[in-house]
């Protein structure tokens, strides 16, 4: 595997890449991937059990230099099947990944090329890799309608979304009772948001909202849970709407209390919305689906493929993210219904077990590679 994205680097894709490499057999595994602030790399691929090579700098482009080595590493390696971890812009060395001795190539999309669809030179790019791959995933439908032209008739495009370790996200009282300890949330209502702090994913909408779900749960408060650029300025919004005390900020927080989190909510919300004309999206949301996985019912946003991972009405709703009235409504109807909120927190649980497990898309995954 070629890509940009893998741990120890933070985030969505890397965590996507991570989840299907580990279910793969680790001595047909080689991941090329840059180095990591500091010496945080070495500490983790000494603890995979199959090969990382790391370019020395923290970024790679598809320069001359990592050509060089990518095909190195194929020819040493006796690699067949090269996976590109973000098609874009890597990926356009699939060319010279097959010089090297590699029978087949894929790479994979997340999102971002939504965007890259939409500007001409970008777009070029995306066409020439879906005319040197065997294969290009997508994790959503929505991500698939909007770039499957950019890519080109050629493209065979395949559906490898993200999944949930629904061992590790799964209702635990006592994880429950031991974070709301810790934030004093006593036996309040609680809608929980955990994601980076972005205006994408609604935070902001979500404070306003409260006021109103508070006149009607009045007990209610709000958990916000990660970190990011947008952080003071939902700090200053909470303060300028007069709910400071009723929102709980985190921070971020070690990826393995992720699922204790998301046991304290009653609800969780994620009002995301689609900005700078598209270019902004979701491409999924898996963070939906891990609160499902926990038992908890959920709010989405109308912003890509987050739909995709709601049952309407049957695991929770999907809102206008820009409509603070309609989040605020969708809230407090599940809040004020302790029944409808059990029922839905239960068939999300199913829905995550039934259709998201991770080794069942490793297995897709192998019958690509």
């Amino acid at each position: 595997m070629v890509t940009n994205d893998f741990p120890p680097r933070p985030g969505g894709i890397q965590s996507y890449l991570q989840n299907l490499v580990d279910l793969l057999p680790p001595e047909q595994v080689v991941v090329y991937a840059p180095r990591w602030r500091g010496d945080s790399h070495v500490e983790f691929d000494r603890s995979v059990p199959y090969t990382v090579v790391r370019h020395p700098t923290t970024l790679m482009l598809p320069t001359p230099a990592v050509a060089r080595r990518a095909a190195r590493l194929v020819a040493e390696h006796d690699i067949e099947t090269v996976w590109f971890g973000a098609a874009a812009p890597l990926a356009v060395l699939a060319p010279v990944m097959r010089r090297a001795g590699a029978r087949r190539v894929i790479a994979s999309t997340h999102g971002h090329e939504v965007g890259w669809s939409m500007v001409p030179i970008a777009r070029q790019i995306l066409g020439h890799i879906g005319a040197h791959t065997d294969v290009v995933t997508f994790v959503s439908r929505y991500t698939r309608g909007r770039f499957a032209a950019a890519f080109g008739a050629q493209a065979a495009l395949e559906h490898l979304p993200p999944g949930v370790d629904t061992d590790r996200f799964a209702p635990d009282p006592a994880a429950r009772q031991r974070i709301r300890d810790r934030h004093e949330l006593g036996d309040r209502p609680t809608v929980l948001c955990l994601s980076r702090l972005v205006p994408r994913k609604g935070q902001d909408v979500l404070i306003k909202a409260l006021p109103g779900i508070r006149m009607r749960i009045p007990d209610a408060v709000l958990v916000i849970v990660g970190g990011g650029p947008y952080a003071e300025t939902l700090h200053r919004l909470a303060e300028e709407t007069g709910v400071a005390d009723h929102v709980v900020f985190t921070g971020s927080v070690p990826a393995d209390e992720l699922p204790a989190y998301h046991a304290i909510a009653d609800v969780f919300a994620m009002p995301s919305r689609t900005r700078g004309r598209g270019l902004d999206v979701e491409g999924l949301g898996i963070v939906y689906l891990e609160a499902s996985s926990t038992g908890v019912p959920v709010v989405a946003g109308q912003s890509g493929g987050a739909p995709e991972t709601v049952i309407e009405g049957v695991t929770g709703t999907v809102v206008d993210g820009t409509d603070i009235d309609a989040v605020a409504l969708a809230v407090i109807d599940i809040l004020s219904d302790r029944r409808l909120a059990r029922r839905m927190g239960e068939r999300g649980r199913e829905f995550a077990v039934e259709r998201w497990q991770w080794r069942a898309i490793a297995s897709r995954l192998v019958q690509l590679l």
